[in-house]
């Protein structure tokens, strides 16, 4: 029943935006205000900086997820009751909480969007590691902190990726948002890799992630566009 609510009130809202008079774009325009030209771009591939960007997209909704999700199977694996394991994602969410006030706060008054994405990339590597390495509750409270570290991503990673690309904007909104799928994709591979091997090792999976959305902050989305 609550899904079936959760997709009446989501078909109602589709249809009352499909049916109101939202003002369309005119990238073109405001390109041509910005650079003075339309850009010779023809495709929406001549922009290395907006690609690697969705698949920072995609790595960073996938560990988010992973985070989240198994938190609470982690800590049962180490015999941690399921009474207090199941508290643990809630942790996640106010790490969550904490890195968005943060965020408010600090950007881009002190701190640009690319080195709030590079610092929260940087922490997510080292709590990954401290949680692989760290036993019982302190590991466990490793992957709940990742809550922090993954807060500012989505906001930071969004404009660095569509920065500049005028006519395109839109085409590359929507590649960034189907970037979304590492959300069902990686929590599959850590699933695999918890079977394999064991769900604390599982968590390797997040460095080399972690390690491309540090890559992305601070050299990626400098690519210039290729005309």
């Amino acid at each position: 029943m609550p899904y079936a609510l959760i997709l009446f009130v989501l078909a109602i809202l589709a249809l009352l935006v499909y049916f109101s008079t939202l003002p369309e774009i005119e990238t073109d325009r405001d390109e041509a205000a910005v650079e003075g030209s339309v850009s010779k771009a023809s495709s929406i591939t001549h922009y290395p900086h907006l690609m690697l960007g969705v698949l920072a997209i995609f790595l960073y909704v996938g560990v988010e997820v992973i985070a989240g999700d198994t938190v609470i199977s982690y800590g049962s694996s180490l015999g941690i009751p399921l009474s207090t394991a199941k508290f643990f994602t809630t942790c996640t969410l106010l790490c969550m909480i904490t890195g968005y006030i943060i965020g408010i706060i600090c950007i881009p008054k002190y701190l640009t969007q690319a080195t709030a994405l590079k610092g929260s990339a940087i922490i997510g590597v080292v709590f990954s590691v401290a949680a692989i390495y760290s036993p019982g509750y302190t590991s466990v409270l490793f992957i709940a902190l990742l809550g922090l570290a993954n807060s500012l991503m989505w906001p930071a990673i969004w404009p660095l990726a569509i920065n500049g690309l005028g006519k395109f904007t839109k085409i590359g909104s929507s590649l960034l948002i189907m970037g979304i799928a590492g959300g069902a994709l990686l929590p599959l591979l850590y699933g695999r890799l918890s079977d394999v091997y064991s769900p604390r090792y599982a968590y390797w999976i997040l460095i080399p992630c972690y390690l491309f959305i540090a890559y992305y902050a601070t050299w990626g989305h400098r690519l210039k566009r290729q005309e």
